[in-house]
């Protein structure tokens, strides 16, 4: 009764239970988007990928980065992995068995002796103390750790595949947008001169036209780079050679309009690297167990059975069935302070991992406070944007028919026109925010799994 009141106050045979873990206000201000948020607990990061990244050709290329992914088949080989650890230390609790036959031949005084035998000898270690437990619960605490890597592994693959795809959009739009621009202040070129012949406008006004179309044009190559350059990582990303990829057009993208987080305390379920860093606290709070059993015995029972013509110092022939069994004890009595240094070891690597854990919890929260605004400001931005646009349409017509009239130099028509093109390309990068915040939401809830 004392020995097990001992043992039971050490934690050898407790099993881990998940610490005390403060979720409230994780979230920050949601209320301030509260227009976006679902009113009730579902939860966004739950939906099938499917249902979030409705474009087909998007759906085709994440169904071939989770088949063809690199770092997907990696982590997947680490769940094949732990499953073999796992199935290991649950064998660890059956005897073993051996095979182990011997013979000798020996010659002396003209007599020649001959001896043999064929034993299978056997042993098995008690677990009276919780070593095999604790290392067979560290196992499969190590397979949800690995599962859980798996899983982030997939959600990271889903939301950087795309990403990169509607970056290829935002890039094509305002490509398409830069190169109209292009035309027209080529017309304009076209148009200063022929106002120049008819002495409406100098040689400086036809040069700074000329100047402008050249700076426009000098912009395209760098978005066919930028365009480049992300075909590229996201032909990576699927384990393919560098080539064109086919994909739809921003106009066309549906996204889920209305946004829903659930509460906090969904993460410590959902999210893959929290449910990760968890399984690292119960990997080291089992090794933590295991350094406490090394203190006290290990009971191994071993023997054999099989067959011999040699018994002790008498040679029988024929053979002989010979039967024998042992049983030992050890009890560390002293190591060098090796036991009581693993211990403080394990200890201490099972408080760094409770820390990683609840550092995991407030990341994750960080995450999904920073999508949530990230979407509301890119929201806000693009109804600015829209009317800034309208304005300087208006502004550019009414500067054009000024010139005309001399009421105004070609400067001023410059500088609106230029700003025209600054707020075209910003409301596509408005928009792929937007867009960029639905994704980092998804992924920061522990969608995709």
């Amino acid at each position: 009764m004392c020995v097990a009141a001992l043992l039971s106050s050490c934690h050898i045979y407790k099993s881990y239970k998940r610490p005390k873990v403060a979720t409230s206000g994780m979230y920050r201000d949601t209320v301030s988007v509260k227009d976006t948020l679902a009113s009730d607990t579902t939860n966004m990061g739950n939906l099938p990928w499917k249902e979030v990244f409705r474009d087909p050709k998007l759906q085709a290329l994440i169904e071939q980065g989770l088949s063809h992914n690199v770092n997907l088949q990696t982590a997947m080989l680490r769940v094949e992995e732990a499953k073999a650890s796992l199935l290991a230390s649950k064998l660890a609790f059956a005897p073993s068995f051996a095979l182990a036959p011997q013979g000798t031949v020996a010659r002396f005084s003209g007599v020649t002796a001959e001896t043999y035998s064929l034993p299978v000898t056997a042993s098995w270690q008690v677990d009276a103390f919780g070593g095999l437990l604790n290392a067979k619960r560290g196992a499969k605490s190590s397979l949800l750790q690995s599962e859980a890597y798996r899983q982030a592994v997939q959600t990271q693959v889903i939301a950087n595949i795309a990403n990169c795809y509607y970056t290829l959009l935002m890039l094509d739009k305002q490509l398409d947008i830069t190169e109209k621009t292009a035309k027209i202040w080529g017309e304009n070129v076209e148009t200063m001169k022929a106002m120049k012949k008819a002495g409406m406008t100098n040689e400086a006004g036809v040069s700074q036209s000329e100047a402008t179309y050249y700076q426009v044009n000098a912009t395209l190559p760098d978005l066919r780079r930028q365009i480049r350059e992300t075909e590229n990582t996201l032909s990576l990303l699927l384990a393919q050679s560098p080539q064109q990829i086919q994909r739809g057009t921003l106009a066309d993208q549906q996204l889920p309009e209305k946004l829903s987080v659930g509460i906090p305390l969904q993460m410590l379920s959902n999210r893959p690297d929290v449910k990760q860093a968890e399984m690292t606290l119960a990997s080291a709070y089992y090794s933590t167990n295991q350094a406490r059993s090394a203190f006290y015995p290990q009971i191994t029972l071993s023997g054999s059975a099989g067959w011999t013509n040699s018994a002790g110092s008498v040679i029988v022939n024929p053979g002989k069935f010979l039967l024998s069994a042992v049983g030992s004890l050890t009890q560390p009595l002293f190591t060098k302070g090796a036991n009581t240094a693993r211990l403080k070891i394990a200890k201490a690597e099972q408080q760094a991992a409770l820390l990683a854990f609840q550092q995991s919890i407030l990341s994750a929260g960080s995450e999904v406070s920073n999508a949530l605004y990230q979407y509301q400001v890119a929201g806000e931005k693009c109804i600015q944007r829209k009317q800034q646009i309208e304005s300087l349409n208006s502004t550019v017509d009414k500067t054009q028919q000024l010139m005309k009239y001399g009421s105004s130099t070609y400067l001023e028509v410059l500088t609106a026109q230029q700003s025209l093109l600054s707020a075209s390309l910003s409301d596509v990068a408005d928009s792929f925010q937007r867009i960029q915040a639905v994704i980092n939401l998804y992924q920061a809830l522990g969608g995709g799994r």
